[in-house]
């Protein structure tokens, strides 16, 4: 499902100078590697700008084309904002047989959001994946890399309106 950009979103896009200024911390150049590269500067700006993979590509000199070859063939990269924090809703078997799309509808609901969506604060960003592997905590979902299990819809709520609360936490 394609992502569409707010007015919001398209605002806080990082300057020139910001790039420029986070690539000479990072001390870019030829000898680079680019996938710790592209992991660093999508910590900084939360996804990889366009003007970010532009100076990427003047620096390691490496063809713009290659570093997007990179990046769409890693799940990790995002070319588009996505949420500061990132959900993770199970749909393996033990999360479905104990109610998962429950736990997905009561995210999508408080949010406002759909899978493969980010909010309009740029708070959550809400994907699915096949399975956490936490098949005895069903019905499961991450938020960053911690885990909720046993969910409701009423804790998930819970969880979220945490997050809110606190929009400085890194929980």
């Amino acid at each position: 499902m394609g992502e569409t950009i707010t007015d919001e979103q398209a605002a806080q896009a990082p300057s020139v100078a910001e790039v420029t200024a986070v690539l000479d911390e990072l001390r870019v150049c030829p000898a680079s590697d680019l996938i710790s590269v592209l992991q660093q500067v999508q910590d900084n700006f939360g996804y990889l700008p366009a003007i970010a993979l532009e100076q990427i590509s003047q620096r390691t000199k490496i063809p713009l084309s290659r570093i997007y070859g990179v990046v769409s063939f890693y799940a990790q990269f995002y070319t588009e904002p996505h949420g500061r924090h990132t959900i993770r809703c199970c749909r393996g078997t033990a999360c479905h047989v104990k109610g998962g799309s429950r736990v997905l509808e009561a995210v999508e609901q408080e949010l406002g959001i759909s899978e493969g969506q980010s909010t309009p604060d740029l708070m959550f960003y809400l994907e699915t994946v096949a399975c956490l592997g936490t098949c005895f905590l069903a019905p499961v979902m991450m938020i960053d890399n911690q885990y909720f299990g046993q969910l409701t819809p009423e804790r998930v709520k819970t969880i979220l309106r945490s997050y809110q609360a606190d929009k400085c936490s890194n929980h």
